[in-house]
């Protein structure tokens, strides 16, 4: 890759250089329909698709590596965090929805009461949590 100086970028040749020395490319022809569907059952897991072929080709030769367990998450990269920070927005403001739609269907006897108090105090503090979770991402 070259500058505006036509002059090599280094740190894109290193980085080009250890790629080489370090992996191999393996080309597959898929059909389109599975290709688009794996890209997108990747993106919606939040994993990319070179990770999940990596550990298929992991288990299915036997080879053992390092890998992270089910309950070690893969927060490696800034990508990664941000699709679960906002994830966990979404599931928040669900759950905001979902308590908001409960304090409403209380009956009006109730109302006052401290189960209508305390599902409201939910209501707003997981507004409050869904807010600031959409201000990180």
């Amino acid at each position: 890759m070259m500058n505006i100086d036509n002059k090599p970028n280094p740190a894109t040749e290193a980085k080009q250089r250890w790629n080489e020395k370090h992996y191999t490319q393996i080309k597959a022809h898929i059909s389109s329909e599975v290709a688009s569907a794996f890209k997108a059952a990747c993106a919606a897991s939040g994993v990319s698709m070179a990770g999940v072929l990596t550990q298929f080709m992991l288990e299915y030769s036997g080879t053992s590596q390092k890998r992270r367990t089910a309950s070690e998450p893969d927060y490696s990269t800034r990508g990664k965090r941000r699709a679960t920070m906002k994830y966990f927005a979404q599931q928040t403001e669900m759950i905001r929805a979902a308590e908001e739609r409960c304090r409403d269907n209380i009956p009006e006897n109730l109302q006052g009461s401290s189960v209508y108090e305390t599902a409201d105090e939910y209501v707003s503090r997981l507004e409050e949590a869904a807010e600031l979770l959409s201000d990180i991402y």
